[in-house]
């Protein structure tokens, strides 16, 4: 039987996470939420991990969002319960320590979107399109949606977005930064590559505090947020990468961080 998550690791600390069910638009059917789940609980554990990829199967499709066939066989007791699983893997999607970067490969409606959307960094297909589409279909968006996109777009274009329903090409996605960068579909995972492992030259303890620092900080005061970032810097101070990065500077060479 197929795995319907892929997780291959290199030795770089990398790991590209894919979403494989391509004969489904990579739906989030309760089978493969809970096995991205379970993908995301051991990948936050890896103390070696250094950055992470996310990504779809196939040329299609990123993640169509919710399984709508199954969610039509559901009791409303089963839709609160799938709702939350889908919350739950989305927030430890989200929660992961390192960075992650979404190659959106093709289409992220709804609940697709909402899995870029807790990334860090979302790279995009040429030929991708995405949306928060659930009113549309009668409901909102519940994985997180209405409040992360205002905090990439600003609340009035997350308004229009969402109230619409709108359908939006890689172009217009990356004019609005939802996405940083575009690229031809075949160079698409290369570019995310080349950009985790650019990410990855550096110390690993560091990626970790500047993360943490970055997304506690964002949503509070100046105040409270450079407290947060003082606390996050000081967990580097006794690090041996630390040294390292000074003695790499000093002898004016390439530093070798690992992890400590």
């Amino acid at each position: 039987m197929t795995s319907l998550i892929d997780i291959s690791r290199d030795d770089t600390g990398i790991a590209v996470v894919t979403l494989n069910r391509p004969d489904a638009a990579n739906s989030l059917s309760t089978e493969l939420l809970h096995s991205l789940l379970e993908g995301m609980n051991e990948l936050k554990t890896a103390a070696d991990l250094r950055t992470v990829i996310l990504t779809g199967s196939g040329e299609k499709a990123f993640c169509a969002g919710a399984d709508l066939k199954e969610r039509a066989g559901m009791s409303d007791d089963k839709v609160k319960e799938t709702l939350k699983l889908i919350g739950d893997t989305i927030t430890a999607l989200e929660k992961l320590p390192v960075p992650v970067i979404a190659a959106i490969n093709g289409s992220a409606f709804g609940g697709g979107l909402e899995l870029a959307l807790a990334c860090d960094i979302r790279l995009a297909s040429e030929s991708a399109k995405m949306g928060l589409t659930e009113t549309a279909l009668g409901i909102i968006p519940g994985g997180g949606g209405t409040q992360r996109l205002p905090r990439i777009v600003g609340l009035a274009t997350a308004k229009e977005l969402i109230y619409t329903a709108r359908q939006l090409d890689a172009k217009t996605a990356y004019d609005l930064k939802i996405i940083s960068h575009i690229y031809p579909p075949q160079q698409l995972m290369e570019e995310a590559i080349m950009l985790a492992r650019e990410i990855a030259l550096n110390a690993p303890l560091a990626l970790r505090a500047a993360k943490a620092a970055i997304n506690q900080g964002v949503d509070t005061t100046l105040e409270n947020g450079l407290q947060i970032e003082n606390d996050c810097y000081q967990t580097t101070l006794k690090t041996r990468d630390r040294l390292e990065g000074l003695a790499a500077f000093k002898e004016k060479r390439k530093p070798v961080f690992t992890g400590q």
